[in-house]
């Protein structure tokens, strides 16, 4: 009996010492690779991603901006118009949706130039709660109006690079929103009026300056931030603008990228010209979703 207890003792010591062996090294192994798989992520150059760091980048996405328009367009012979907010006294949706487009051109390590475009189109149609005068015409209370308000956004901008490093650059901007506006109103005629309408359109340079700054956070995700501000009295128009984006880019494949953001622009233009007088305030901010594809060499980056 005592030699059969011998015998069952010793096979369930051996499958007892050999179990935590097996355990202790399946630890080990997973240990390491853990560790190996981290320093595979951590392992490349941020110069030869193929999103950063390219000569050339075009985007273009959609814009889900919100609105905030007052305009005011005073008559001849010291007429002064109303102050007109659109989204209030003439129905116009607050929340819209637009598209954009960039492209960059990274001319060498520390300079770039952009290319921005911006377009939205609004029109409504309502009742007048209260009366307008808008430019040289008198928009009664109740009469039926419809307004437009179309707008086109062209940014010039050239970056410099202070620093330039692999995984991050910091930088100044200086450059130009360059806006083009035509606004209008109109009154339809009914049995107690006869219908007129009145339109206003402009072009105003914006120029401003502003830092920016760019940074890899992984082999396939990076971050762009830039903030603009500038205030500038040029011959007839006077004008106050701040622009800003944030936005974050995922590598999807290759040369292709998705950028997600929130961006925004406020300014006021103050326009004095013959038959054209009046002040002109926008602002809009919101959401961007775009993609972007990226070519050319990789510019040199030095770590030191």
């Amino acid at each position: 009996m005592k030699k059969l207890v011998y015998f069952l003792i010793i096979p369930f010591s051996f499958l007892s010492a050999n179990a935590q062996t097996t355990a202790e090294i399946t630890e080990e192994n997973t240990l390491l690779n853990a560790q190996y798989n981290s320093d595979k992520l951590q392992d490349y150059n941020a110069e030869d991603l193929p999103w950063h760091g390219r000569r050339f980048k075009a985007t273009a996405g959609v814009f889900f901006p919100v609105n905030n328009t007052e305009v005011e367009v005073n008559g001849t012979n010291g007429r002064i118009g109303t102050d007109i907010d659109f989204e209030r006294d003439l129905g116009f949706e607050t929340n819209t949706v637009s598209f954009f487009g960039t492209f960059e051109w990274r001319a060498s390590r520390r300079s770039r130039f952009n290319l921005e475009y911006f377009y939205l189109k609004r029109n409504s149609e309502k009742t007048l709660q209260k009366e307008i005068e808008f430019k040289d015409h008198v928009y009664p209370i109740d009469g039926r109006v419809s307004a437009f308000l179309d707008n086109q956004m062209v940014r010039f901008a050239y970056g410099y690079a202070i620093i330039s490093k692999p995984k991050y650059e910091l930088g100044l901007l200086i450059g130009a929103h360059i806006m083009l506006a035509d606004v209008g109103l109109r009154l339809e005629a009914n049995t107690a009026q006869v219908g007129y309408h009145d339109n206003v359109n402009f072009t105003a340079p914006l120029p401003d300056i502003g830092i920016w700054g760019e940074f890899v956070l992984g082999k396939k995700v990076g971050l762009y931030a830039n903030v603009n501000y500038f205030a500038l009295a040029i011959n007839d128009i006077d004008g106050r603008i701040i622009s800003y984006n944030l936005s974050v880019l995922y590598n999807v494949y290759k040369d292709f990228s998705l950028t997600a953001g929130y961006t925004g622009l406020n300014f006021r233009l103050d326009v004095t010209r013959p038959r054209i007088d009046g002040f002109f305030k926008w602002g809009y901010n919101g959401p961007t979703i775009a993609a972007t594809y990226s070519f050319g060499n990789h510019v040199k980056f030095y770590k030191h």
